[in-house]
């Protein structure tokens, strides 16, 4: 009964998905160990592209043992609502946001998107409850725009992968892998997802696949994937060959454009709903500490004026995620954003069911601020839910009366840890 229940927290309705979380939280005897030195506040679900509903997402961090989790889907909200219920049937402590890739033409290149310059990801952090549709239903033409550039790029990986019997149209191969029909969006990797499905279907899970990926395609596959591509019995495949695929996207890839916001104009948005906007950093790879990164540069070159640039845009605060980076990188950018005056978030990117939910670096001592943070985020989105956005912890109100962030900090932990 216990299994029959896990499979249904992925499944149906939200409706149903929450329903099965009550009943299985009456059933399991075992609890997880909590981690109360650990956080996210960065997990994407099927709303955007994950393997997990906001409902799963919600148990499988849950299950790792962490305290507190958020939700954060590319370009939309709609997941939020299912995901806020489970994180309070599991008694986890939970924040919802979204992160959007915004037009940010300051002179710097390529910051943060691996793909295209003057344009950033950015999220908006610890939107109060009474402001999550208008939001969402803000970000819907932004979504529209997106679709119709996904349609594009099916195109171009059908001109090049045709010559091998594989096509991908984006309203029958694409579109149903997603929740576009229920306010999801729809991202380059649901196009890789869909391509891989063509490919399982072509070569199966043979030499003869590993063999056009290296050969045809040029792509470098390690034996340790070889050795996850042609095994009958890996669950995890097709994210395995996505991440494959992933290494070339240069061939299919067309400039977002409309559907980007202007960076400040998002900002000023963000701060009507109440929300904390933030710039993800993430920072040049060499020997990518979490292996799935190839080596290249990104915004430390310029970091010290891209801080300046972003806090002088309006920024509020900065994300990052400790395991992707190096002791030296995030020293680096601590001392900047202390600099600044940004409000500190941690979150680690869950898009793929071989990542974990959990974060040892906030074990560490250096790291520990980011737990405090995590519960003035939870605060800071409980209170400006239940009072209104005038006394979140970057109101004008809130400023005026504590301007010390790590006072105000400290205030808004305390807020969060009582909400559960």
């Amino acid at each position: 009964m216990q299994t029959e229940l896990i499979k249904k927290l992925n499944g149906g309705t939200a409706l149903s998905r929450l329903s099965a979380l009550e009943e299985l939280i009456k059933i399991e005897k075992d609890k997880p160990v909590r981690r109360d030195n650990d956080a996210n506040n960065h997990i994407h679900t099927i709303y955007s592209f994950s393997p997990y509903s906001p409902t799963k997402a919600a148990y499988m961090a849950y299950r790792a043992g962490l305290t507190s989790a958020g939700i954060m889907d590319h370009d939309s909200l709609s997941g939020v609502e299912e995901f806020k219920k489970a994180c309070e049937i599991l008694g986890l402590g939970s924040t919802c946001g979204v992160e959007v890739r915004c037009k940010y033409n300051k002179g710097f290149g390529k910051m943060n998107h691996p793909d295209q310059a003057e344009c950033i990801y950015m999220a908006a952090h610890g939107i109060p409850k009474q402001n999550v549709k208008a939001f969402n239903e803000y970000l819907a033409p932004y979504r529209k725009k997106r679709n119709e550039r996904d349609a594009k790029m099916c195109k171009l990986i059908s001109d090049k992968f045709g010559k091998f019997g594989v096509t991908l149209d984006f309203e029958k191969d694409v579109l149903p892998l997603s929740e576009a029909k229920d306010g999801g969006s729809v991202t380059e990797r649901h196009l890789l997802y869909a391509l891989a499905v063509k490919l399982e279907n072509k070569f199966n899970r043979t030499e003869k696949l590993i063999a056009f990926l290296e050969n045809d395609l040029g792509l470098k596959v390690s034996d340790k994937i070889k050795g996850f591509l042609i095994d009958n019995k890996n669950e995890h495949f097709l994210y395995d060959l996505l991440g494959v695929l992933k290494a070339d996207t240069a061939f299919f890839y067309i400039d977002a454009d409309e559907e980007m916001p202007d960076a400040e104009e998002f900002v000023k948005k963000a701060k009507e709903f109440g929300a904390i906007p933030a710039y993800a950093y993430l920072g040049d790879v060499g020997d990518s500490v979490t292996g799935d990164k190839k080596a290249q540069k990104f915004e430390d070159d310029f970091l010290p004026e891209l801080i300046t640039a972003i806090k002088k845009s309006g920024f509020l605060a900065c994300a990052y995620m400790p395991t992707r980076n190096t002791p030296a990188q995030l020293q680096r950018l601590g001392k900047l954003l202390k600099e600044n005056g940004l409000f500190e978030i941690s979150g680690e990117d869950v898009n793929s069911p071989r990542q974990k939910f959990a974060c040892d670096a906030l074990a560490l001592p250096e790291y520990s601020h980011l737990i405090e943070s995590t519960w003035a985020l939870i605060g800071h989105e409980a209170i400006s839910s239940e009072k209104g956005v005038e006394f979140g912890m970057f109101s004008e109100k809130t400023v005026s009366q504590t301007p010390d962030l790590c006072d105000r900090i400290k205030n808004y932990a305390l807020i969060g840890r009582k909400t559960v």
